[in-house]
């Protein structure tokens, strides 16, 4: 099957995935390119194949245009195939956690996506942050979004529910973070870029940290994510 017109069902039906309400109700969401692709396979949650390159078979693949592909994709030069893919279901809280709460912008969350993969932070609970399903997003992540368990909650009522977790926040003037107990289960909270953790969620927690520095009182949410889980994990 090839699809040559931008105009056909499918294709309208697809491009749909670009907007969240749309993700949201289908469950579903697009990948573009081979290096998403080929991580969206391992994990076996690919519906639908859109592609012009030939060397890729399958009865879910459908062969199109390239105006077609331009149609379905968000990048100006798009690799030759995309994918439509179930969202992944959540699994077992891991021991070590990341907890975003209003991340707003689509680097930062993959940057912390891919650190929380390398540190062992496997699982992520996000609180109205950007849309992890965001194609910026998931470009940032590397690949990352399909070995993660994502979970969407209010931070507050995670906690709540979670009291077998030591819930470290940070700020601007906490603890050195130098004075975390790293032993047993941990989960982190990072906010949002302007306002960082919001002091609700603050007042709820084991404790507060920060990462003492020199030159500077701040760093992007992204780097002082990561400086902090690599702390707990080494």
């Amino acid at each position: 099957m090839k699809i040559t017109s931008i105009n056909n069902k499918i294709i309208k039906d697809t491009a749909k995935l670009h907007q969240k309400k749309y993700r949201d109700i289908s469950n579903q969401f697009l990948v573009e390119g081979y290096h998403l692709f080929e991580e969206a396979s391992k994990v076996g949650n690919i519906i639908t194949i859109f592609t012009t390159d030939e060397a890729i078979k399958g009865d879910k693949v459908i062969y199109v245009s390239d105006q077609v592909l331009e149609k379905l994709a968000q990048t100006k030069t798009p690799q030759p195939v995309l994918a439509v893919c179930t969202k992944i279901a959540n699994e077992e809280l891991s021991d070590k956690i990341l907890i975003l709460e209003q991340i707003q912008d689509p680097g930062n969350l993959g940057t912390l996506m891919r650190s929380a993969l390398a540190f062992g932070f496997k699982t992520i609970v996000l609180d109205n942050t950007v849309d992890i399903y965001n194609d910026k997003v998931l470009r940032s992540t590397q690949g990352a979004i399909f070995k993660l368990n994502i979970i969407h909650e209010n931070t507050l009522e995670f906690i709540k529910r979670n009291k077998d977790y030591k819930f470290y926040g940070t700020k601007l003037y906490g603890q050195p973070i130098s004075n975390i107990n790293k032993e047993g289960k941990i989960a982190i909270i990072l906010g949002n870029e302007g306002s960082g953790v919001s002091e609700m969620v603050l007042s709820h927690t084991t404790a507060n940290f920060t990462i003492e520095m020199a030159e500077t009182e701040s760093l992007n949410v992204g780097v002082a994510g990561s400086i902090i889980m690599h702390y707990i994990t080494n």
